[in-house]
């Protein structure tokens, strides 16, 4: 006489009921249908053109050369000056007469943290900011004056 067959205990149903289950779970993911990833990108073999000054061109046009430009002078001096600010941006083709640009110094005769310069194109004024957190730069309007800094600034007369 054949042995009867004994039914599992509770405990082995639902634990095989779990190893069923997480493999299911687990095998879900798989399947052919996944997208092959494409490969990474390779480095392009041409340089990277710089911006370039816009004459006659807006803000936003111009924030590309005038990051650049800042940038250029904070690679040449990572603590430049007011005058180094004024003096590479008019070589870039900016305006002096539309810049400011504020102390150097404290008015208890400090190194300033951070030196602010702006150039004003139209109604919208480019602001660049050298900081001990680098070097960030935004567009903003005029403020009620019709300039572009809050406060003393400097007179740029050289």
């Amino acid at each position: 006489m054949p042995t009867p067959l004994r039914r599992p205990s509770r405990s082995r149903r639902v634990g095989a009921a779990l190893v069923v289950a997480l493999a299911a779970i687990a095998l879900a993911g798989c399947s052919n249908d996944t997208p092959t990833p494409s490969p990474e990108p390779t480095a392009s073999a041409t340089p990277t053109v710089p911006p370039s000054f816009v004459p006659g061109g807006t803000a936003e046009q111009n924030k590309p050369w005038f990051d650049h430009v800042n940038q250029e002078t904070l690679t040449a001096n990572p603590v430049a000056t007011s005058h180094e600010f004024v003096d590479g941006l008019a070589a870039g083709g900016f305006d002096k007469a539309a810049m400011e640009v504020t102390f150097d110094r404290t008015n208890v005769d400090l190194e300033a943290d951070y030196i602010i310069v702006s150039v004003k194109i139209g109604e919208e004024c480019l602001i660049g900011q050298r900081g001990p957190r680098g070097y960030t730069s935004e567009i903003v309007p005029p403020i009620s004056t019709g300039t572009c800094l809050i406060g003393a600034t400097q007179p740029i007369t050289w």
